[in-house]
């Protein structure tokens, strides 16, 4: 590797001096544009719109555009007097969580290594900050700007990743944001059954890319003056389903298959599936169970005047055989002689 800047760590009142290396590389293939007749290359002029002629990097400055055809030019003496204290220096501000820094801040990843007689205090920071299990943010200059960036341990080695400024972040504006979507809770069962069915240990050796691979496979074949040999079709991807709770089971189902586990219907443990669906099904139960006392009271109130006709009956009998006893009893009764 070689070295692309050279500085120190202003650690307090220590200064650690280091040399600069980018700790990635892009494994990309690239390709030169090229006349397809002849395969020479294709070469891009640098011409002035203006006059025409062609500049050399010699007579080129950087213009910032007003709008309107207005054009501010900064040269290289502009730039120079610029404020940049940190400009052979990376400036420790303060130590904090490694939580605390959001990811999508990180921007490029560059490894430090100490220099001449650095070693020892290169060693003492490194060791330190190991064990404070925090990262140290840190203010430096490269390539004419000021970044912020955070320093770690990797490996033994001191990380610097440099740092997207917080407004350089765009807020996301979308408008499902504020829709008010509701997640049933089989539903969210369902996805965290997903979730840990496909649940593993990250492990980046495991992946590859493929496309990289299949391209560089027609270049040699290319090279070779051999026949490309396509690569076999990978299964298509299911349609997009209808219903969103038959698509996460479907999901959850071809997890298990693949890791060799049974299907969920067979004998086991209740996983949060089978918990969701019982729970619906209780839940259907205890709102039946009220509704079928409703009847009963309609066939009480049923009975109900039933019992008063029932009660009116006899008394209407009594009512009858009252003027019946008194018409037996005139008969009954010897009549009087003159």
């Amino acid at each position: 590797m070689r070295a692309i800047w050279k500085g120190a760590v202003s650690f307090g009142l220590v200064s650690i001096g280091v040399k600069l290396y980018s700790a990635t590389e892009e494994k990309d293939i690239r390709f030169h544009q090229v006349h397809r007749q002849d395969g020479g290359r294709i070469r891009y002029k640098r011409t002035c719109q203006v006059c025409g002629e062609e500049v050399t990097y010699d007579d080129i400055a950087k213009g910032y555009d007003l709008g309107g055809g207005e054009m501010v030019i900064l040269t290289d003496e502009d730039f120079a007097d610029l404020p940049l204290t940190s400009s052979r220096a990376i400036d420790v501000l303060e130590f904090v969580p490694a939580e605390q820094v959001d990811p999508i801040l990180y921007n490029k990843a560059y490894f430090l290594e100490p220099e001449g007689a650095a070693t020892k205090p290169y060693v003492l920071l490194r060791d330190a900050l190991a064990d404070s299990e925090r990262v140290a943010i840190v203010k430096v200059a490269l390539r004419q700007r000021e970044q912020l960036a955070t320093l770690r341990v990797r490996e033994g080695v001191l990380l610097l990743n440099t740092m997207l400024w917080p407004d350089e972040v765009r807020t996301p504006d979308f408008g499902f944001l504020d829709e008010d979507l509701k997640v049933r809770p089989p539903e969210l069962a369902m996805a965290s059954s997903l979730i840990d069915s496909m649940a593993g240990e990250f492990q980046p050796d495991a992946f590859t890319d493929d496309y990289r691979a299949a391209l560089q496979e027609v270049i040699d074949a290319k090279v070779e003056g051999r026949e490309v040999v396509q690569p076999e079709e990978e299964e298509a991807a299911p349609a997009a389903a209808v219903d969103l709770m038959a698509a996460l089971k479907a999901s959850v189902e071809r997890a298990r298959a693949a890791r060799g586990e049974e299907p969920s219907g067979g004998a086991g443990e209740p996983t949060p599936i089978s918990a969701a669906r019982s729970a619906q099904k209780a839940a259907k139960k205890a709102a039946k169970a009220p509704a079928k006392k409703a009847p009963a009271k309609k066939a009480a109130k049923k009975a109900e005047p039933a019992k008063k006709t029932a009660a009116k009956k006899p008394a209407e009998k009594k009512a009858a055989k009252a003027p019946a006893k008194k018409a037996a009893e005139k008969k009954a009764a010897p009549r009087k002689t003159a």
